[in-house]
């Protein structure tokens, strides 16, 4: 199991550390609840140095990833980034990932660290087009600082002005005493913020600016449960749940990110499911009784009929309900529809709402 260079920092910090995506990374620290309400309200630190991240270059490098991705990487300008994903030749998704445009003829890939080694390799197997590819993962370092807080609490520690840098777009520049540090406003939480992408051996020093320039904003450390919590509130797809190897794009309701203006591996049938349609959808619901569904749970009629399975749970704790994301058979689909959650041989009701579920 690998570490990150901050898994000393957390065990010291009495985080509770446990296996994700084979790396041993900090779950909570004083408990879900109060981290999500911080991050909501204030700022968050998370860790997520376990994020993959590839350097491709090259006069054919955007011609590779319009190859492998299904949104338009085209339209990207120097500074910009662009959520996508890889798809796969059964109508699957191989990952999604954030695509950062560095410079002209260069790009960043930061995807899911379970899928780094699959992502790299699928890639690489496309690269017959001479594009130069660095796997960075085990050299950078990744800090997602998140929160309404985080652009008053950040600044005093870069020269840029944070509050300049639009939604997925980042700066190059000073950060904490390091030049070239990737600043990006971007994040998996819905409360604004940014990421912080830089060298290992930058890390340490730069976490303990970062909490002494947040300490009068009530900055804390976060860990990834509460990031699970906060990233399902927003409706947002988590890789290995929501999305996999056999959920398309189209069903899983990422069709604005899966452009058909250029071609791209099996985009001609997922053309025809945006065209035809899909038997199921990716839908979020609500609990309309106190219960919490969970990953796998089936999803059934009001005759009992299973008509789905829930692919996210969680009691929010922003909104005090339960909550999910699910797929479900297309007639089942529409906002306001009634569904049952079957949990421990109890149908529970919920209602298909539309995303987000947290609106602030």
């Amino acid at each position: 199991m690998k570490n990150t260079v901050l898994t000393e920092v957390h065990e010291s910090l009495g985080a509770k550390m446990l296996p994700f995506a084979g790396y041993n990374m900090p779950i909570l620290y004083e408990g879900v609840n109060a981290e999500h309400e911080t991050v909501r309200n204030n700022v968050g630190v998370f860790d997520v140095s376990h994020m993959g991240e590839f350097l491709l270059s090259g006069p054919n490098a955007l011609a590779l990833i319009q190859k492998v991705t299904t949104n338009d990487a085209a339209t990207l300008t120097i500074g910009k980034a662009q959520y996508s994903c890889l798809a796969n030749k059964d109508g699957g998704i191989v990952d999604d990932l954030i695509i950062y445009k560095i410079k002209e003829k260069q790009y960043l890939l930061v995807v899911n660290a379970s899928n780094i080694e699959k992502d790299w390799d699928w890639i690489s197997s496309h690269n017959d087009l001479d594009v130069e590819m660095k796997n960075l993962s085990d050299d950078y370092s990744l800090l997602a600082i998140q929160g309404p807080k985080a652009i008053e609490a950040m600044q005093s520690l870069t020269s840029i002005d944070l509050s300049t840098i639009p939604y997925y777009h980042f700066e190059v520049g000073d950060f904490a005493g390091f030049p070239h540090v990737i600043i990006s406003a971007t994040g998996y939480t819905g409360s604004g913020g940014f990421e912080i992408y830089c060298k290992n051996d930058q890390v340490k020093t730069i976490w303990n600016k970062v909490f002494e320039a947040g300490a009068a904003f009530g900055i804390k450390p976060i860990g990834l449960a509460a990031r699970d919590t906060l990233r399902l509130e927003m409706g947002f797809c988590l890789y290995g749940n929501d999305i996999n190897d056999s959920t398309s794009p189209i069903e899983a309701g990422l069709g604005w990110i899966t452009k058909f203006n250029k071609e791209f591996t099996n985009s001609e049938n997922l053309k025809k499911q945006k065209e035809t349609g899909v038997s199921r959808k990716l839908v979020g619901f609500e609990m309309q009784e106190r219960a919490v569904p969970r990953h796998d749970y089936e999803i059934v009629d009001s005759s009992g009929n299973k008509i789905g399975i829930v692919t996210s749970g969680t009691m929010s704790p922003s909104l005090g309900i339960g909550i999910g994301l699910g797929y479900v058979t297309n007639e089942n689909s529409a906002i306001g529809s009634t569904i049952f959650i079957r949990i421990r041989k109890n149908d529970v009701p919920a209602k298909v709402v539309k995303l987000p579920f947290y609106k602030k």
